[in-house]
Formats: structure tokens, sequence, C-alpha cells
């Protein structure tokens, strides 16, 4: 059975600690740089490869790197994980979102059910009601088909759904499998709302209300701004409404739905994108079909994470140099810069899946812990964020540690050459020359044009974003961050930062509020 341990009690921490570092602009430069380049690569599923080579790492940092993951014993905690233990120590849960995607070891068993069971039946109940959506067998009051699909959510009800549905969008449209369109609300913020619904046909609009507890305040109250909308039309929102929620909450047996598919407790908002969280709206965009190719990318990742060898296991891998920067190289942030407009949304979402996993200050028994855990995420799509925020990312005081993500081929085909190149080759030109900028910099007398370099960054390289590359992407973040958890010995699986707000929120609504609470409501007159 693994030990839980703080990372800087660990002897091969702190023999880390102690290696030699690397300078990067000189290992990057020349021959040797060409040598990295091919030798710090891992594969991936689904054809993508993780390349470190410009990483601040060499042969020796790796070596201690694979000490580090034996001592603070990862392959073995992730083994506990999916054969069912309480790994989500707040709230005395098991953790169970690579179950929606496959079965990596023993069957599981929770609420006196088998849980893999209890995930595939929700799945296929979800592919019966789709294919009749799109087949007519289910139809608005009228008899007609319904065209669009709303998801109603906030968080990990939002975020990831929506960001898988963009990645997906136009990939589905070139190969015939965009069965609706889809749109999302979320913000609280009436206009989120009006400015969806304004945007839609509601007649022939079906409505996805996901809430776990079935008592999330921001997602019931645009329920009721959604449900106003379709009685203004002259529907009954009961024929244009479903439910994702748990089978014990009060929406589950409500006449307000059409359906109710269920979720449960074992599975954090954030990592809830292959559960039916983002499995109705997924199938109903796509296809039932598609839903399942990228849960067939997710199992094959998940795979390999269970790999034992550090340099087989590239989440494992990636985890551990994300440990190395921020806490012996000192690097507070995490840059992720997807090369594909595709994944616009994909930095959002893993801005919540890292930052409300391990932003934790207090251990697995909530014991402080002397040392930074998660970094801030932030990221936007290439080439735009390069004309937007590199600028400190290249010349600021602060170094930022960068996670690229590339395609060799675009998604849709259509391409066009202008100046002897396409855009995809412009596209991969640029990421290719912002690694190496990065890394080597660039001497210059003017020091308003001195590149210092030594920034370091990692780069996933796939051959094209499909429905099982996506879900192999999404499945390599989730565990490289529930890797880095283990390693900081934080529980990455339960949310307690998010509650106070919401408490607080309920006492000005009530008007139960003094002090500087009070004069902050009555500045916004509530």
């Amino acid at each position: 059975m693994a030990t839980w341990k703080n990372l800087d009690t660990l002897e091969t921490f702190k023999a880390l600690s102690e290696v030699k570092r690397v300078k990067l602009a000189e290992a990057m430069s020349g021959v040797e740089g060409a040598e990295r380049v091919k030798k710090y690569s891992v594969p991936m599923a689904e054809g993508f490869s993780y390349n470190f080579a410009a990483k601040q790492v060499d042969d020796e940092v790796l070596n201690a790197l694979k000490a580090l993951a034996e001592e603070a014993q990862l392959a073995e905690k992730f083994e506990e994980l999916y054969n069912g233990a309480v790994i989500n120590t707040g709230e005395n849960r098991l953790v169970l979102h690579q179950l929606t995607r496959g079965q990596l070891g023993n069957a599981v068993e929770a609420d006196g059910v088998d849980k893999r069971e209890f995930y595939v039946k929700q799945q296929a109940r979800i592919a019966e009601f789709a294919n009749k959506v799109h087949n007519g067998g289910i139809t608005n009051a009228a008899g007609e088909k319904f065209t669009t699909v709303v998801q109603i959510g906030i968080g990990g009800s939002d975020l990831g759904p929506r960001a898988m549905y963009l990645a997906l969008e136009n990939w589905a449209k070139k190969n015939n499998t965009l069965k609706m369109k889809a749109q999302f609300i979320s913000n609280v913020d009436p206009d989120d709302a009006a400015a969806v619904l304004n945007a839609v046909d509601v007649a022939h609009a079906l409505f996805v209300l996901v809430s776990k507890s079935g008592t999330t305040l921001e997602t019931l109250t645009n329920e009721s701004f959604v449900k106003e909308a379709l009685k203004k039309a002259g529907l009954d929102a009961s024929k244009h409404m479903i439910a994702v929620t748990s089978e014990t909450s009060p929406l589950a047996k409500s006449d307000d739905y059409l359906a109710a598919f269920f979720m449960d407790d074992y599975i954090g908002g954030r990592f809830s994108s292959t559960s039916a969280v983002g499995g109705a709206v997924l199938s109903l965009a796509f296809g039932p079909d598609v839903f399942a190719q990228f849960l067939e990318g997710a199992a094959a990742e998940d795979k390999l994470s269970a790999n034992k060898n550090v340099m087989e296991n590239p989440e494992m891998l990636d985890a551990l140099i994300g440990v190395y920067e921020r806490n012996v190289l000192g690097y507070p942030g995490t840059a992720v810069l997807p090369y594909s407009q595709a994944l616009s949304r994909f930095p959002a979402h893993l801005q919540q899946l890292d930052m409300e996993s391990n932003g934790k200050s207090v251990n697995r028994f909530g014991e402080p812990v002397d040392y930074p855990t998660g970094p801030v995420i932030f990221g936007e799509p290439g080439t735009n964020g390069q004309h937007s925020f590199y600028q400190l990312l290249h010349q600021g005081t602060d170094i930022v540690p960068l996670q690229f993500v590339g395609f060799r081929n675009s998604q849709i085909g259509t391409d066009i050459e202008i100046q002897g190149s396409t855009s995809q080759q412009k596209l991969c030109a640029n990421v290719a020359a912002q690694i190496v900028a990065f890394a080597c910099g660039k001497s210059d007398d003017n020091r308003n044009k001195n590149f210092e370099g030594g920034r370091p960054s990692s780069i996933i390289i796939g051959d094209s974003l499909t429905p099982k590359s996506l879900g192999a992407l999404l499945a390599h973040f989730e565990n490289k961050i529930m890797f880095q958890g283990f390693l900081w010995n934080v529980n990455s699986f339960d949310q307690e930062g998010v509650q106070l707000g919401k408490v607080l929120a309920k006492r000005v609504l009530a008007h139960e509020t003094d002090g500087a609470l009070k004069v902050y409501s009555d500045l916004l007159n509530i």
C-alpha cells in the first residue's frame, strides 16, 4: 500500500535539488540541440508525441526525476486510484473519471453497483436518446426535429464540454457528423443567457441542464431564464429540456424534463467531460459514435499513464518536469499554447482543471505545506498569443514555462498557398520558431532587442485534431495534474476554495450583511 508523504520530506527530492542546472540556451544550440530534439521525445496515444527537448533537463536530471517517481510511488498511487481506493480524502470519495472510458484494473464497486457498468449504461441511454432526436423519434410539439442543443451549466459543467465541442465542430462539419449546433449558457450574468437565446430558434432547441446536486444557484437561475423564454414563445419547457444530474438530486425524477441522465460524486466537475456531463451534449451535437471515439482516445492515453516506466509514461514525465520547474527552479506559472484555433477554449478548461485541482496549501491530511503547489495556468492559441502576451514571455523578468500543442495537418484540409507556403505551414513554422527563440534567445548590443533565452518549453505534436486525438490530449493533462497532486501530497479532487464566495453571495441576496460586505452590496445596488 502506498504511503503519502510531503514532497520536501523525500530524500530523492533533496537530491534533485542538488543536481547541476542545465543551461538551456547552450544545450539547444547547434548540433547538441538537434540531437536533443531527436532524443527527448516520448510516444503518446493516437499519433501524438511529447517532446521535452527544450526543457531544462538532461540525463542527470531525468535520472533524479525517475528516482523521485519511485520514492513518491506515483505508479502505485495511480494503481490504487483506478482500483477503487478512497483517494479524495477531503470528501472521503473514490476518484473514477478514468472509469468512464475504460477499465484499467479491477472491477470497482460503489453504491452497491459496478461503477464501470453504471457509466456504460448511462452512455448507452444517452446514445439511444441522441439517436432518437437525430432520426425524428423525439421532436418538438410540432413534430419537427430539434436543430440546436444548449447546455446550461457552470464550471466543469461548461468549460470542458464547451472546449471539446469547439475543438470538434469544424471536424464534424467536414466529416458530415454535425447533427446539431451547440450553444452554452454558464454565467449568471443575464446578458449571457439573453445573447444565446437571441441567437437560437428556441422552438427547435433542446436544453441540457447540468447540475450534480440540482441546487447550483447560477445554473438554476439560468434554467428559469430559459423556461421563461420558452413560455413566452408558447412552448412547454418540459418538452425542451433534459437533465444531467445525480440519481439523488431533485431533478432526477422530475416531470420538468424529457429525460434525466446520471453522474455521481466520484467524478469532479472539471474531470467530467468523458461522463454524462460531456456525453449528452457531445452525443447530441456529433452523434454517439463520435463521442465513443473521444472516449477511446482518452482510454488509450490512460493506459500509457499506468506504465511504471517513467520514460514510457508521458503524463508522469510531464508532471515530474513541471514539479522540478515549480519547486526547484522556482517558476510560478505555466502557459498552455495550442497552435490550433479549434483548441481556442482548451487553455480555459485547463485553468480550472489544474488550478482547482492543485491550488492547495494543505496536504491530504489538512496540514500546511511548506512548498509551492499548483502553478498559475493561462494561455491562448497561437499565433494570436504571439501578438498579445509573448512579449513578457520572451523578455519579461519572470521565466514562464511553456506547453505548446501543434499539429502537422489542419482539421479541415482547406488551405491556400501564399508566398511559397500554405497557411498550415506558416502556423507550424511559427511554433517551431518560438520554441527555439524561447530556448536560445539572441544577443544584441541594443538591450531592447536582446533575448536572454533560457525559457523552457515542451510540445505535444500530433498529426491532426480528431475525436480520438482530442480524447488522448485531454487524458494527458488530466493525468499529468493527478501525478503532480500525488507529488505535492495534496488532494487534487476536491475544491473547497470555491465555496466561501457562494456562502457570502447567499448572505448578500438574503440581506444578511454587515461591515464591508454590506457596503459593497450597497455600492452594487443589491
